[in-house]
């Protein structure tokens, strides 16, 4: 999988990332990096279902621990999930950009 980048600059999530919840071994590596004079909150959100099916309605489960930041960081998932996005909780200015990069054997 090539990396994969979204970014938000305003309190609407990003669009879902869906992943390869088969790969094995599952992980995924992700990095939130914010611009130069950022005011905003984020958190990683992840849902077990798919995405790609327009009569569900994905549930948002946030990251363990990239939740409620204020700067760059990053986390990683090593159990399986359907999509990865991004959710700035409040905004006020600059740009949340993350990556997400998940491992092939």
């Amino acid at each position: 999988m090539r990396p994969q980048v979204v970014s938000v600059t305003s309190t609407t999530p990003s669009a879902w990332i869906p992943v390869d919840m088969y790969q094995t071994p599952f992980n995924i590596g992700f990095g939130v990096v914010l611009s130069n004079t950022p005011s905003l909150t984020y958190k990683i959100q992840h849902t077990f279902d798919d995405v790609f099916d327009s009569t569900v309605t994905p549930t948002a489960f946030d990251h363990a621990t990239v939740t409620g930041k204020t700067a760059s960081s990053d986390g990683n998932y090593s159990a399986p999930i359907r999509a990865i996005r991004l959710n700035a909780t409040v905004y006020a200015s600059g740009t949340a950009t993350l990556t997400i990069l998940q491992g092939r054997k």
